[in-house]
């Protein structure tokens, strides 16, 4: 079964966005070839942008903006939301155009990421979201969604059609953990988290790519995690862009999310560039936090 054949039972406007991505996705495949060189300009974050950074952000917006269906876009490449004027849809998208490009230059896996709001606000708690994706650029082209239908994982074929590979995913309940940040920098509670996912035989795995290290967690089960640090309380990855999504998505897997006190999903977005601690999973590796965090 293709792609499109998989979203007939989903709303036709949230079809409509997940297919424009999937479409993109093969062009921005396509440029890691044309546009892998390092440009010299940042991100609202101060980060350098790959050519392909700012490139893929205006693929996917473009298309986004051109389906008419979508009202505002919110992309972590941009510096404010994005309204679309000639407009028909009331849909909202948050946008990763392109996770994990440090990962580039020794060609592991990097990823695009969307949330998808169908009352059109962006700034929502993930518990409002309707659905969310990623595409993940590995060795395969692999596209994974859900729009509260369960989660499903399809591939690129050689036919370039997304097919589906893996319906209905659930998470296990592995032992592997990707933990981010500097040891050094960990503040005492995760240190002793650690040490107890250590304890029970849980191996470390952490390429530095958010999505290629969520995806491997979806399948083989386990945690991921990027904490609240010394230096930095809210920790490093975006709520809107990378944390609410893919909690989203884990969630619909039978997975589990939380800041180490509360729900990724229900905390309320205040800006674009809002942070939070992320700890994401099987339930058995989330509710083991409790132990430490105690909530």
């Amino acid at each position: 079964m293709n792609l499109k054949e998989h979203l007939k039972t989903v709303k036709p406007e949230i079809a409509k966005i997940i297919l424009l991505v999937a479409e993109k996705s093969k062009e921005v495949k396509k440029a890691f070839l044309t546009h892998n060189k390092w440009s010299d300009s940042s991100n609202i974050y101060g980060e350098q942008q790959l050519e392909l950074d700012k490139w893929a952000d205006k693929i996917f917006i473009d298309a986004l903006a051109e389906s008419k269906i979508v009202k505002t876009i919110a992309s972590e490449e941009q510096s404010e939301i994005i309204e679309i004027v000639k407009c028909d849809g009331s849909y909202g998208v948050t946008l990763d155009p392109l996770d994990g490009v440090s990962c580039v230059d020794t060609n592991l896996a990097v990823g695009t990421i969307v949330g998808i709001f169908d009352e059109g606000d962006v700034l929502e708690k993930g518990t409002k979201m309707d659905a969310a994706m990623y595409i993940l650029y590995g060795p395969l082209l692999t596209l994974v969604y859900s729009a509260k239908n369960g989660v499903h994982e399809f591939v690129l074929d050689s036919k370039g059609e997304f097919i589906l590979k893996r319906e209905n995913l659930k998470m296990p309940e592995g032992k592997i953990y990707s933990p981010g940040g500097l040891a050094k920098d960990y503040i005492p509670e995760h240190e002793k988290y650690l040490r107890e996912l250590e304890k029970k035989g849980y191996k470390l795995r952490y390429s530095g790519s958010f999505t290629a290290d969520i995806h491997q967690i979806l399948i083989y089960g386990g945690v991921f995690m990027y904490p609240a640090l010394k230096d930095a309380p809210n920790g490093k990855l975006r709520l809107l862009f990378e944390c609410n999504p893919i909690s989203f998505l884990i969630k619909q897997a039978g997975g589990a999310c939380s800041t180490g006190k509360e729900d990724i999903n229900h905390i309320k977005p205040a800006s674009l560039s809002q942070r939070t601690p992320i700890y994401v999973g099987s339930k058995s590796a989330i509710e083991l936090l409790k132990n430490f965090y105690g909530g």
